[in-house]
This record gives structure tokens, sequence and C-alpha cells, in this order.
């Protein structure tokens, strides 16, 4: 059973006789079924009877169920009610619209909207670019899916996709102070997602492609770039890329290595994997073996897939053949970006010394950390419950913070190569150590960071031209 998570954080209330041991039996419950207590609130009190509230964290919704009936069976213990705290925080969803102006008189209206409103829709017309400078363009971003590869849910389409598009939307404004909004397409059709991102692009000033599965997200994310004149960004390929290789940067950091003398062991060559490689090969990695379900991908076979021909062409320089097993051994590093529990612990042992593993799948990855922990010396996942989470939150919001600011619409790999150094750089020397080699998602400095070094390298050739800013990039601290 997995560790207790916030993700499954359920309050029970319940009445309970006023003893002198009334919460002592509360808190035995939730023990011996394996939950975590995390807070026993009193509600009501009367002279011989509380109500209180029990809220305690589980590791999924059949624990956190198992855990509740504990406390019904606690004596002279009445369950209430049970309610699931992740649930209640998604009530009527987690964005809403405010007015950034005055609408409290006629004057505020005429200027807001009829007649002053026409002055602005005419010197627009007049003039296009004024569009980014007198609307939302300038600051919004659209959260574009069709429901096809949502976390790690799979196919469940654009309405159960809408939570993580709204979270997503949520931490563009927390992080960076985009205005970002939410876009489920009910079509996996290639071209009708594409005609309809451009139908609605002069509303923002940048795309995020976000949950739309391999090898159609290629394709998307290929031809709207080319189409439009705002940047397109599929965080699933170069969000994860960018957090990768500032991993990694500070993982090497650690282990006193360097990126152009390790070889790379790799499971998974879809969107993610696809953008890491590339981005790998960018920054001066020579020796990457990548290996998809049917072991290692080289150029002595042939692939259908053009993206998947593009990986054998460009790694694996020896066509060496095998499982991943086979390939992980005398390996430096290991990225997972696939599957669950595909590798042992003893499968690590194999690698070579001072190893580092990136078992990133979602919730449950490649191989158990605390295995891989006895035989690597740096081990990082995507969950938040170990050291070290490799997090895309550490590079969209900042990322196009700095693209926004900047004007740009060319995302190059000189611009994500930046935002990847700006994340790993966030980690002063004086704190990097195995445990530790990426920041904290909620740390300050990091969007800020981010957006000043994309900012940095549109402007010094790494990106398209720049409009001139009349308002300051948030400093970094």
């Amino acid at each position: 059973m997995r560790a207790p998570s916030p993700g499954y954080a359920i309050t029970v209330r319940v009445e309970t006789p006023t003893s002198a041991d009334a919460t002592g039996g509360l808190v035995a419950a939730v023990a011996r079924a394996g939950g975590s207590l995390t807070a026993l609130d009193i509600a009501e009190s009367t002279h011989d009877r509380l109500v209180v509230d029990v809220t305690y964290d589980a590791s999924d919704a059949d624990h956190a169920e198992d855990i509740a009936q504990e406390l019904a069976t606690v004596p002279n213990v009445t369950v209430r009610k049970v309610s699931d705290r992740t649930f209640l925080m998604h009530l009527g969803g987690k964005l809403e619209v405010n007015p950034k102006v005055p609408l409290k008189h006629r004057d505020d209206l005429s200027r807001a909207y009829t007649p002053g409103v026409a002055r602005i829709c005419l010197a627009i017309a007049a003039n296009p670019a004024d569009a980014r400078r007198l609307t939302i363009k300038r600051n919004t971003v659209a959260v574009v899916t069709d429901g096809s590869a949502v976390l790690g849910l799979g196919n469940i389409g654009p309405a159960a996709a809408l939570p993580v598009m709204e979270g997503k939307a949520a931490l563009f404004k927390q992080f960076a102070g985009v205005d970002a909004w939410p876009v489920c397409l009910d079509t996996q059709d290639t071209e009708e997602i594409i005609s309809i991102v451009k139908a609605i692009a002069p509303v923002y000033g940048g795309i995020n492609l976000e949950d739309i599965a391999a090898p159609r997200c290629f394709e998307i994310e290929r031809r709207l770039r080319a189409e439009l004149d705002i940047p397109v960004f599929h965080d699933d390929q170069h969000g994860t890329a960018i957090v990768v290789l500032a991993a990694l940067t500070n993982a090497l950091r650690v282990v006193g290595k360097d990126i152009g003398a390790i070889r790379i062991a790799m499971s998974g060559v879809g969107a993610a994997g696809h953008a890491i490689i590339e981005l790998l090969l960018a920054q001066g990695a020579t020796d990457i073996i990548a290996c998809g379900r049917g072991g290692a991908i080289h150029a002595g076979q042939s692939y259908d897939d053009p993206d998947r021909e593009w990986i054998a062409q460009h790694t694996n320089q020896r066509h060496e053949e095998g499982s991943l097993r086979d390939v992980i051994r005398g390996a430096d590093v290991f990225i997972g970006v696939s599957g669950p529990n595909l590798l042992t612990g003893d499968d690590i042992a194999t690698m070579a010394d001072d190893a580092i593993v990136f078992a990133l799948a979602n919730p449950d990855p490649e191989v158990d950390p605390l295995e891989a922990s006895k035989h690597a010396a740096v081990v990082a996942t995507g969950r938040s419950d170990y050291p070290n989470q490799i997090n895309n939150v550490l590079c969209f919001p900042g990322f196009f913070r700095g693209m926004l600011d900047s004007g740009s619409s060319e995302i190059t790999q000189e611009v994500m190569v930046a935002a990847a150094h700006a994340i790993a750089d966030a980690v002063t020397p004086e704190e990097l150590n195995a445990s530790y080699i990426v920041p904290s998602v909620f740390d300050p400095v990091v969007a800020p960071g981010v957006a000043h070094a994309v900012r940095a390298a549109v402007e010094s050739g790494g990106g398209a031209e720049s409009e001139t800013r009349t308002t300051p990039v948030g400093k970094v601290l």
C-alpha cells in the first residue's frame, strides 16, 4: 500500500461521549487502519456529547473508506458524515473571472463598454498589433486539451480532463500572474483541433497544449507553431524536458560527472521521451539509448512512426539491442517516462557507480524509489511524497511569463535550455545535495528566474524578435 497522501484527505464527523479519553479511541482507530491523522477538531460540545471532526490522509479511496469504517467500530461512537476534502475543493470549479477595472457608475460603464469601447475596437482594427496592448491577449494563455492522455488516467475525454486544466490555469495565475483558461475540445481529430485552436487564437497570447496523446500531439504542435504568431508549447513534451534537464544538471553536479561523458538509458519514447532526448542532445549528451515496449530503439530497424525513426537516427550509435534491463547495465543515468514497476532494485544495482535514477511515471514509478536509493546516488520521481519531485510547475508558469513579456512567438532549444539552467540555478551550491536537486515548486525565485532567463534568451537571439515592453519584468529575488 502506498503512503497516505493529501490527495485522499478525508474528514469524518462523529459523535462521542465526553469521557476523559473521548478522542483517544478515534486517534487509535485511524492509526490501526493505517491512516495519517492530520486534525482533530471539536465541532460541537454539550454536557454529555462531543461532535468531533476527524481529518486524516489515506493512500487511496478504498483505504479512506476502511478508515471511516474503523472509526465506526469505536464503542459509543456514531459516524454522522464522511467528507472527501479533495472533492469539496473542486465543488463549482476552481476558477472565476473578475474585472480589473471599476464599474461603479455611468462614467465607468461608458469607458469600459459602450460608447467608449468603440474607440478601442477601431484602434485595433486600424492596427491589429494593438490587441496585445489594449486587451487581455497580452497576459492570457489557452490551456488546450482533447482529453486523450490525462495525467496517468489515459483517454478519459474533455469533460473529465477539465478539473486538471482548471488546476493548470490556477497554477499559471498563482506562480506567474498569467491569466489562463481551460479549453477542452470534444474532438480528437488532428485537423479539427488545429482548426479550432487557430480560430480562437485572437483572444490569447499563447497556447499551452496539454494531455494530448502521441503521436497526434507532435503534428498539432508543429502545425500550430508554423501557422500562429503566438507561442505554442506542449507542456507534456517540453515542460517535462526542461525540468528533467534542470534536475539532471544538478544531479551531475552532485556526483561529479559531465553530461558529454555519461551513458543515459531511457524508458518511454512518447511525447515526453522524444522532447527529453532532443533537449539532452542540445545540451551535449552523446550516448543515449531509448527503449519502447519492444526494447531498444536503434537505426538497424525501420519504424513507421517518423518521430520514433528520428530517435533511432539520433541515439544508440552502437545499435545495441535488448530489453530495458539489458540497456540499463552500466548506464550512468536512467530516465523513465513510461509505466510502473518495470525495474527492481537489483536492476539498478547493475548501473554504473554513482548512478542517477529519474523514475517519473505517475502515480507508480518505473522502480520503487526506496529500492532504487539502495544502489543509486541520486533518485528522483514525479511524486510529492519523495525527495526530488520533477514537476512541470517549476517550468510552465515562468516560461510563459517570459514568452508573453518578450512578445516572441518562437520557442527554440536555446530558450528551453536557458529555462532549465534557471531552474537548476535556483538551488544554491550550499543547498545542493542528493536529496535536493530541484527547488520547491513554492520557492518564490523560480518563476521570476525562469521568466527572466527566457526573455534574456529571446532577446539575445534565441527566439524571434521581441516587442518593446511597457511593464517591468518581475524581479528575480
